[in-house]
């Protein structure tokens, strides 16, 4: 094992509050549904199609909608936090040799900025797309470009179509409950791995 690869959001951090924000910004630009913050332990036990759908909100609009939804999350970006013992971990993971990776869909700009802020200094690569579904295409080029093989890596999410992109790229993964997807949805992709708390990932790897 070489290599850990974090998602970034509702894995490396808690950005619900944010993420809130910017879908009720856009959804009042665009006449999509708001999003109540009573109603997201709800949505985690749903899929994204399911979402979209009560949401009034067409999935093929996502492309043209993600580069506006992550300029808007940048500007509530002082409420994201770090995860409880994510510091620590890796912090641990560095110190015993792993490179840390984050594959995301939130932007660059976000994640570096967050992590400069908050003092993490031992991410080597950063990669991010604006597509949803597109993390295997993402994973492929990482693997190519670093030279590695699937064997050489593990990917750490917490959403259903992190473990699908990891399956068809043949990546290890673990999925954390405290994450934006409940057990209720990422059962059917049968994670590898599942961590309850950041310190199981640790644990994990080893």
């Amino acid at each position: 094992m070489k290599y850990v690869i974090f998602d970034f959001d509702g894995t490396l951090v808690d950005s619900k509050s944010a993420l809130l924000t910017a879908w009720n910004t856009i959804a009042d630009k665009h006449n999509f549904k708001k999003v109540k913050i009573e109603e997201i332990e709800e949505l985690r036990k749903i899929s994204i199609k399911e979402r979209s759908l009560r949401y009034d909100f067409p999935l093929y609009k996502l492309p043209i909608i993600m580069p506006l939804f992550y300029q808007t999350y940048n500007k509530s970006i002082k409420e994201v936090t770090l995860i409880e013992g994510m510091k620590e971990l890796l912090d641990e993971l560095n110190h015993n040799g792993y490179k840390i990776a984050i594959i995301s869909s939130n932007s660059k700009e976000n994640i570096e900025g967050f992590m400069k802020d908050r003092g993490v200094q031992n991410i080597s690569t950063i990669l991010c797309s604006s597509r949803i579904f597109g993390k295997d295409k993402i994973m492929k080029k990482f693997l190519k470009e670093k030279q590695l093989g699937p064997d050489d890596v593990i990917y750490v999410g917490d959403e259903e179509r992190d473990i699908v992109a990891c399956k068809k790229v043949g990546i290890k993964v673990v999925w954390v409950e405290w994450g934006y997807d409940a057990f209720e949805v990422v059962q059917r992709e049968q994670p590898d791995y599942i961590a309850t708390e950041p310190k199981d990932i640790l644990t994990i790897i080893s």
